[in-house]
């Protein structure tokens, strides 16, 4: 998993509420169960004005001009901004992965689905809450100003505008400590490995009939 500890990048707004993972990355994309390659499908029905299938050039199909992420002046942008309620829906891993392998690092917005939240923090994606009047107003600068970025500072956890001006947000200590160190589960447990391989041989000795085949 990436490490994540600060970031300068440009922000995207995608001003709607409860977009749900459905939209994010639609159904028909979930048949493969590696992390990579879901970017091109991210928001595939807001952002083709075809019907995408997995397969297809995407680089042939007709964008949709009216799309957020189709505007020129948001091209490489890091940053998600967006409205309340953000991944609800199901459950789908493959939403963040989606969002991640578009090239997202962070996700602002005034709240999150619990799932979708979790699984951010799974794949090394930096889901930051801060409050509705917040938002409003990074909403209002975004739009207001081309070229808009944010600072986004994970140790000590704030989002600093160009202004200056600087918001806290809470993550827990377990998720920050994770995401600074590029730690998911499986990582998280192979630093145990050597005391694991300890256990298991200490365990294969005592009790030699459970490994007999």
């Amino acid at each position: 998993m990436k490490s994540f500890t600060t970031i300068t990048a440009l922000v995207a707004p995608l001003d709607r509420a409860n977009v749900d993972t459905d939209a994010i990355i639609p159904k028909q994309f979930l048949k493969s169960i590696k992390r990579s390659g879901f970017g091109p499908n991210a928001f595939d029905e807001w952002r083709y004005l075809d019907h995408g299938e997995p397969g297809m050039d995407n680089s042939k199909r007709p964008l949709n001009p009216d799309f957020v992420l189709n505007q020129p002046r948001y091209q490489g942008a890091h940053i998600l901004l967006t409205r309340k309620n953000f991944g609800c829906g199901s459950s789908r891993e493959h939403a963040p992965w989606a969002l991640d392998d578009y090239g997202f690092r962070a996700i602002i917005a005034p709240s999150f689905a619990d799932i979708f939240f979790n699984n951010c923090y799974k794949n090394g994606l930096l889901p930051i809450i801060l409050p509705e009047e917040v938002v409003d107003q990074l909403f209002h600068e975004v739009t207001s100003h081309e070229g808009y970025q944010l600072s986004i500072n994970l140790p000590e956890q704030t989002v600093t505008t160009p202004s200056g001006h600087h918001y806290y947000f809470d993550i827990t200590e377990h998720r920050k400590h994770c995401l600074l160190n590029g730690l998911d589960e499986i990582g998280l447990t192979l630093q145990h490995a050597d005391a694991i391989k300890a256990y298991e041989s200490s365990h294969k000795q005592q009790q030699p009939w459970l490994y007999q085949s």
